[in-house]
């Protein structure tokens, strides 16, 4: 057992921990990673394979991840240029770890997810109307 094993409570205020959960904060980061798995993408089949992704926020996600060292940048010199974007060593880890194991637990408690957030929809305190004085 480690050190933060033996000491969950100071592990709440870790910075290690706060870098590890800053990379799926963010709700693009994740999905971009995961589009990158199969392999070498341009920007443009990025936003083809995710769907729903803004250029712009595509843009700060992908520098997001390289100043991670998530992913790597290669520009081709070639007319027209081309960029691919591609998983690193350390994103390859993170897709195939963490991100896989969320993954996994996500199909395995997607109903529970569902009725919880439905329940607290239903259960949600509906605002009253102004009450009006003279």
């Amino acid at each position: 057992m480690s050190d933060h094993e033996d000491h969950g409570g100071e592990l709440a205020a870790d910075c290690q921990l706060r870098a590890g959960t800053d990379l799926v904060a963010h709700t693009w980061d994740p999905v971009v990673l995961v589009a990158l798995r199969p392999g070498p993408c341009r920007r443009r089949g990025l936003r083809t394979a995710i769907g729903g992704i803004s250029d712009k926020v595509l843009t700060e996600t992908l520098h997001r991840l390289l100043a991670n060292g998530l992913i790597d940048r290669r520009a081709h010199a070639e007319a027209p240029p081309r960029v691919e974007y591609a998983l690193t060593a350390l994103g390859q880890s993170l897709v195939d770890g963490p991100l896989a194991a969320l993954g996994r637990w996500t199909l395995e408690h997607s109903a529970e997810l569902l009725e919880a957030q439905e329940n607290a929809a239903r259960n949600r305190p509906r605002p009253r109307p102004p009450i009006l004085t003279r």
